[in-house]
């Protein structure tokens, strides 16, 4: 081989690792510089709220200010699991959410990951706008400004979409701006959040059985939602979190290595995790023959049977009824198992209740949503459920591999690729980020084939966690933006 041909393999391995080029060709994006250069300055432009995912939202010990996430390390006083009562609401610790994650440095000699800071630093540098803060909105904070909402990631969504309701009407007081309303650019659960607020304002979820009516009480505060990848009818990777725990790690370029991860037995305590599970048609299994399965991915009963979460594990429940784990007791003390259970019960229940109110649609929605996704990734859509050959136990799989069925053919690892899978940008699949399949009764739009108010969406090829620094998508996004005056 010679030195120039050799040399050209080294710089092109090295751009490849570094993210900056693909297959040894420059990776074309819009110079959104140029492309906003002439409206950039342009002033009156409506006011933005910013909502990040999972994940987005730095996570402190209100008391003794430590950063329990994001860090390289679990802290030493503090876990991110929260008690498991029946009683949601007060499942309460000592942690409360801070600013939005821009960057992180997970470890000493890793680089820093860019979260949200490329998003952030595009509103300011191509549409012209300035952060500004909730509790003192400068001179004219009600145009050309953007406010961030952090929230406990954790929580539930409900209780999480009402206190942003409550930011906004505070701050529109403190603005002088009754008449206000706001473009809201949402991330993943962000944009969940933010569709709850939208449809029902500060109100709670009703009891089961009362009748849903959207009143879309925050059309009054709210314009339009701009979505990045957010699930609207819910992840199948969602149930692998709840099954295997989540590494912070994957998908992140470049990709470090941590000793803080989500483990089985945080993401159980957490009902927002519950709240992203697939729902109606977007809930599909399959047998170990790649046929559909009928599963009620809401019943209890199939959790337990499959043996799903940490809740079900039988090592989890024993270190659980001992009280060895710190911080899911009841208050009063140790938990027991009955606990737990009507736990689980409450946590399937709200979570089924929050997506049936998402689906509840109205004709002529007032609050118009702009989907960004992407749909180049092979992204989980129907996981199989199968018996263990050996063991007998259930075997739940969320990756692919070569299968045999059960009159004994071989289904190649290929097969079932396409079997289990669906395009999406790795976490959320193209028809959940639209809403394809859901019910409601609202208008589909004859070409996205969706219930939902979508009036544009757009695509490119990148990874859930990278969708919001997708210059791309930015590019359509910011388009839409930067033409809205404050009226």
């Amino acid at each position: 081989m010679s030195k120039r041909l050799l040399a050209l393999l080294v710089n092109c391995a090295l751009l490849f690792t570094l993210n900056f080029m693909q297959g040894c060709g420059a990776r074309r994006t819009p110079d959104l510089g140029r492309i906003f250069a002439g409206v950039r300055g342009r002033k009156g432009k409506r006011p933005v709220i910013v909502i990040p995912g999972i994940l987005g939202s730095r996570i402190v010990n209100q008391k003794t200010g430590e950063v329990v996430w994001p860090s390289a390390f679990r802290s030493d006083v503090d876990g991110l699991s929260l008690p498991t009562t029946p009683d949601l609401a007060n499942n309460r610790d000592e942690l409360v959410a801070s600013r939005i994650v821009e960057a992180a440095r997970l470890a000493k000699i890793a680089p820093e990951v860019y979260v949200y800071y490329h998003l952030l630093r595009a509103l300011e540098d191509y549409g012209g706008y300035r952060e500004g803060d909730w509790a003192n909105p400068p001179e004219g904070g009600d145009q050309d400004t953007f406010y961030v909402f952090s929230y406990d990631w954790r929580r539930d969504n409900v209780e999480s979409a009402r206190l942003l309701v409550k930011r906004i009407e505070a701050l529109k007081l403190k603005l002088g701006r009754p008449d206000l309303r706001f473009n809201v650019v949402a991330h993943s659960m962000g944009g969940l959040v933010a569709r709850y607020a939208a449809m029902y304002g500060d109100r709670d979820l009703p009891p089961e059985g009362d009748a849903l009516r959207p009143d879309w009480a925050g059309a009054s505060f709210v314009n339009k939602i701009f979505m990045f990848g957010t699930p609207n009818a819910g992840s199948a990777e969602a149930l692998a979190v709840l099954l295997e725990g989540y590494s912070v790690t994957e998908g992140l370029r470049p990709r470090v290595h941590l000793l803080n991860q989500l483990s089985r037995d945080d993401v159980m305590t957490a009902p927002s995790i519950f709240q992203l599970l697939p729902y109606g048609p977007a809930a599909r299994f399959l047998d170990r023959d790649l046929r559909p399965l009928s599963v009620d991915l809401y019943d209890p009963s199939v959790w337990r049977r499959f043996g799903w979460s940490a809740a079900n594990d039988p090592d989890f429940r024993a270190a659980y009824e001992r009280g060895d784990l710190r911080g899911q007791e009841a208050p009063t003390g140790r938990g027991t198992l009955a606990e737990l259970d009507a736990y689980f019960d409450a946590v399937l229940a709200r979570a089924r209740r929050f997506h049936e109110a998402l689906e509840t649609q109205t004709a002529d929605a007032p609050v118009k949503l702009f989907a960004f996704g992407g749909d180049c990734e092979e992204t989980l859509s129907a996981p199989v459920i199968m018996r263990d050959e050996k063991t007998g136990r259930w075997l739940t799989l969320t990756r692919p591999q070569s299968l045999r069925g059960s009159d004994g053919r071989k289904f190649k690892r290929d097969e079932v690729v396409r079997a289990m899978y669906a395009p999406g940008d790795g976490r959320v699949t193209r028809d959940s980020l639209i809403g394809t399949g859901l019910g409601g009764g609202g208008r589909a739009s004859a070409f996205y084939e969706t219930p939902l108010p979508v009036a544009y969406a757009a695509f490119a090829c990148d990874l859930h966690s990278e969708l919001q620094n997708n210059r791309t998508l930015q590019d359509n996004a910011l388009t839409l933006l930067v033409s809205e005056l404050t009226s």
